[in-house]
């Protein structure tokens, strides 16, 4: 497993993007994964200053809502296990999981991402030394039936053009039995302006239209890509895969999280469904 090396001081200047102009156009795989790639390197100093204190340094949280692992069980019991993250972030969800007795790997297409795993796990008295992986979520680098579990909260799915290959790798690299589950933007926000005031309210685009969202530079290459899917295409995306769909979760917004986070608002939280959580076995 390929161990990330130690962070440079977080204060150094990254790269940061010109103004992107945000577009709805056809992404290949290969052109996603190098745009997010990218655009993690580049924004996950941003994205952990910003959301950190929201995440915890181990906690298992599957969406802005808060909904987390210790409360919701959807994992089902973990201690003695061996769990795969994907798209890891800082590796919370995986610290987490250590403290509960479970053998986690963290993996990560974002190099940076993974050195801010390395930062926290630093500064942490007592935290457990996880192992970091950095690679493609359609090309997991482990044997057939390495792991007990796999999960993903927002990671990989939502960013790559053909998720049945995310999880046909997923299935072939945990036991028979196992199980995953991943969290994703819930479909049904595509059809809204990503605004958490009342002008998110309003339905503005075609809950349909699996037209990807791209941030593109002045020269027209992509520099972040989302991809769409419908519900129907999530369920169909899971059995395609291999997998069982066991349960679809599409948490509430608590009233104790008056936190926004892009689109995600008390008051569309408590309108609309913001995150779906789909919990699957092999």
């Amino acid at each position: 497993m390929n161990q990330a090396p130690e962070l440079d001081d977080p204060g150094d200047p990254y790269d940061v993007d010109e103004a992107a102009q945000a577009v709805r156009r056809r992404a290949t795989d290969t052109e996603s994964r190098g745009a997010n790639r990218g655009w993690w390197d580049r924004h996950a100093d941003e994205y952990q200053s910003e959301h950190g204190a929201f995440l915890g340094d181990d906690r298992f949280v599957w969406g802005p809502e808060g909904l987390d692992e210790e409360q919701a069980g959807l994992l089902g019991p973990v201690a003695g296990r061996d769990v795969l993250e994907i798209g890891a972030g800082a590796a919370q969800c995986a610290r987490w999981l250590a403290g509960q007795g479970a053998r986690p790997v963290a993996l990560d297409l974002s190099h940076r991402q993974l050195q801010h795993a390395l930062r926290i796990a630093a500064s942490v008295p007592d935290s457990p030394a996880l192992p970091l992986v950095e690679a493609d979520a359609s090309a997991l680098p482990f044997a057939d039936g390495s792991f007990d579990l796999a999960c993903s909260a927002y990671g990989a799915l939502p960013f790559v053009a053909d998720p049945v290959a995310v999880l046909r790798e997923v299935r072939r690299v945990l036991r028979p039995g196992g199980r995953f589950v991943f969290s994703v933007t819930h479909p049904i926000r595509w059809a809204f302006p990503d605004e958490p005031g009342p002008e998110g309210l309003s339905v503005s685009a075609s809950y349909f239209d699996r037209t990807p969202y791209v941030e593109q530079d002045e020269a027209g290459e992509a520099v972040y890509v989302e991809h769409h899917r419908t519900v129907g295409d999530r369920v169909r995306d899971v059995v395609a895969g291999g997998f069982r769909l066991v349960d679809l979760v599409e948490p509430e917004w608590p009233a104790w999280n008056n936190q926004e986070w892009g689109g995600w608002s008390p008051l569309r939280g408590h309108l609309i469904p913001g995150t779906a959580i789909f919990v699957c076995e092999r």
